[in-house]
């Protein structure tokens, strides 16, 4: 630990942690008190610096006080950059075994204290996706950075965006559903690894299991519609043509990637499939309808859902909402004191000022000011997918200027992912200067008057 003198701009190393016996914390507004990310029971590799305070060996002997040399006499004498306080088990030499610590015991020299490694005290189920424990550190051995940084690597996982998602610290987590729980890297020639994690012998039981119908976002979904909302047949998940994919079955053991059925493996906002039709790479399957006890009274909307009180506080890309009477990320021009008879509670999706597409919530990603929610209407219909034909979408508020946005000027229905195939084409300085259509994966198609040649 050490003390940061904001005054002097000094730094005082600590022989001493809050863990240590007969210390006490008292707050100063002049000092900032820094610590090592405590381990109390656990071991980060072969670390020689950690914060435990386990004082006793494996068979239960105690542990001699690393400044004494008696019983036993050694080279180990601790400062406070090495970490050997008090009798704390450490591991000063690197032993492949971990921390170990020399015991009272004049017939024993010295001994290890058992301490599992962060990988082995806590296992992961499935692909990791529900995975919480502390390793922090890569397969290699690279540390991890931390979630809330964006440096050295710039990346959109941030706690704030993805409450749900576990991002504490700089901790192994799959939020994208990886094969396994993975990191970004402090090393910054190296943007991201998987951490090793051992798989719990059990694997847990599938939960919201349907065939006929599907709850939720659909990822316990098993029944077999095998062809999109289209009509387009689905590609099998075992086959890599006509379209690459990293969703092998064998390493995805609790998705039940069977045959060539719908189904939800990352997460979306529904079942889906890779097509069998090259030109279309992936479609959800929006004709499989919604078990019926998922949508009670509350949950649906009739009209434009301006009277909607329901709970639901997730837009319908899954972005969670951003609480109305909340001033960031985004400034509302629509609150609970400008529009009180809406019941802008907490951060539930309403409909404050009678959007025809239905009700709506100012979000938690800084890069998308508001968004639909995926409440049902009464009625059967809902909010227009990203993904969906645009047919489906009602023009009427198209070039109207929208109070949501105006502080940044923009038009309704201007969001980013409300039309996949639109391209910006910017030059080497990254300025936009032309709009196009993505007609295939490699061509762009615009108009002549944007190039010189």
């Amino acid at each position: 630990a050490f003390h940061h003198d904001q005054q002097n701009q000094l730094c005082q190393l600590l022989p001493r942690t809050q863990h240590s016996p007969h210390v006490q914390l008292q707050k100063n507004i002049l000092y900032d008190l820094y610590q090592k990310k405590g381990r109390l029971v656990l071991q980060v590799g072969k670390s020689t610096l950690q914060t435990g305070t386990r004082a006793t060996t494996e068979k239960g002997l105690h542990c001699q006080h690393w400044q004494a040399t008696t019983p036993h006499d050694h080279r180990f004498l601790p400062s406070p950059r090495n970490g050997l306080e008090d009798n704390y088990c450490r591991n000063p030499d690197h032993d492949k075994r971990g921390p170990w610590c020399y015991t009272v015991d004049p017939n024993i020299r010295h001994q290890s204290c058992g301490i599992k490694k962060c990988e082995d005290a806590v296992c992961m189920t499935c692909n990791g996706e529900e995975y919480r424990g502390t390793v922090d550190h890569t397969e290699s051995g690279t540390e991890c950075q931390r979630w809330d940084l964006q440096y050295p690597h710039k990346h959109p996982y941030h706690p704030d965006k993805s409450p749900d998602k576990g991002l504490d610290d700089n901790y192994c987590r799959n939020p994208d559903s990886s094969e396994r729980p993975w990191c970004y890297t402090t090393d910054p020639g190296r943007e991201r690894e998987y951490c090793r994690i051992r798989l719990c012998k059990k694997r847990p039981r599938p939960h919201n299991i349907t065939t006929g119908c599907f709850r939720g976002k659909g990822e316990g979904y098993r029944g077999r519609v095998n062809v999109t909302v289209s009509g387009i047949p689905c590609q099998r998940w075992d086959a890599q043509s006509p379209h690459q994919h990293h969703f092998v079955p064998e390493k995805y053991p609790c998705k039940d990637l069977q045959e060539n059925y719908c189904r939800n493996p990352d997460g979306s906002e529904a079942p889906w499939c890779f097509t069998a039709r090259p030109t279309v790479r992936v479609a959800f399957c929006f004709h499989i309808r919604r078990c019926p006890d998922e949508l009670s009274a509350q949950e649906c909307y009739h009209g434009h859902g301006e009277h909607y009180r329901g709970h639901v506080s997730k837009t319908r890309k899954g972005i969670t909402c951003q609480p109305w009477a909340a001033q960031a990320p985004h400034v509302p021009q629509i609150s609970p004191i400008t529009h009180p008879e809406a019941d802008l509670e907490k951060n539930y999706c309403r409909n404050p000022d009678n959007d025809s597409h239905g009700p709506w919530c100012y979000t938690m990603d800084p890069r998308t000011p508001f968004d639909y929610c995926s409440s049902p209407s009464a009625a059967g219909s809902t909010t227009p997918s990203i993904l969906e034909n645009t047919d489906a979408v009602a023009f009427e508020q198209c070039g109207r200027r929208d109070e949501r946005l105006q502080r940044k000027g923009r038009i309704v229905g201007g969001q980013p992912g409300n039309s996949p195939w639109t391209v910006s084409i910017r030059n080497r300085a990254r300025v936009h200067f032309c709009g196009g259509s993505l007609v295939k994966e490699q061509w762009v198609i615009s108009t002549r008057q944007c190039f010189s040649s």
